[in-house]
């Protein structure tokens, strides 16, 4: 049975929405916490390396030096074709990774948009998304590493998206987002909101009407970069 860890930088940013997926895929989930038990052996040793969100910048590595270790494992990870995929900090820290800046955005991007599919984006996974809108949610973006298929913008952000190969995929945008769990979000990112003047009614009244619509989405495309990445479906 392979093993998929899920590295954590904040409690109710996690698989959600691509547990389940991942589950009937035959994975077995080791959720790990940045800083805490997130041991670059665990992340190594992942059959499938989950990098989710979290409200740090991949910059900040005075402040939070497992950031470092992170960037490096990830690094080793592409390297080697390892399976991994970045969610929002997931996906800056793969761009880090590889040799790109990272940086804040002339302002955060909160909200839900469509995303600007690029040629490589309507071949890949991402297509099932079409043109519903997604949720953002960062302040940080980058540049694309070298090398990488650019898969995805945005009407704020260029680069919402890249693969690398068939074995990494890097999302800027929060497909994973839970709709049913959108309170956690509003809360445990009150001060953000607020500092960004979000109205949190408006934002969890939009989420009501379009996060439903990406659930079978977000299963959809997880199941098929899986599929992509290894036809051979695991039992």
């Amino acid at each position: 049975m392979a093993l998929a860890v899920v590295l954590r930088h904040l409690a109710f940013e996690d698989l959600g929405l691509l547990h389940a997926p991942l589950k009937q895929r035959g994975y077995t989930i080791d959720v790990v916490d940045a800083g805490i038990n997130a041991t670059p052996e665990r992340l190594r040793a992942a059959d499938l390396l989950v990098v989710c969100g979290g409200p740090i910048g991949v910059y900040d590595t005075d402040r939070y030096p497992f950031l470092a270790d992170e960037i490096r494992v990830i690094g080793q990870r592409l390297s080697g074709r390892r399976p991994t995929l970045g969610i929002c900090l997931g996906a800056q820290l793969m761009a880090a990774a590889m040799g790109a800046r990272v940086y804040p955005g002339e302002h955060k991007e909160i909200g839900w948009s469509p995303l600007q599919l690029t040629e490589a984006g309507c071949a890949s996974p991402l297509a099932a998304i079409g043109d519903l809108p997604v949720l953002h949610w960062h302040g940080d973006t980058f540049d694309l590493p070298a090398g990488v298929k650019w898969l995805a913008a945005s009407a704020d952000t260029p680069h919402q998206a890249f693969s690398v190969g068939r074995h990494a995929l890097a999302l800027q945008f929060h497909l994973e987002a839970d709709p049913a769990r959108i309170e956690q979000w509003l809360i445990g990112h009150t001060a953000e909101l607020s500092a960004a003047s979000i109205n949190i009614p408006a934002l969890r009244a939009a989420t009501a009407v379009h996060g439903p619509r990406l659930v079978p989405v977000a299963r959809s495309v997880i199941t098929s970069w899986l599929d992509a990445m290894s036809p051979r479906r695991m039992r």
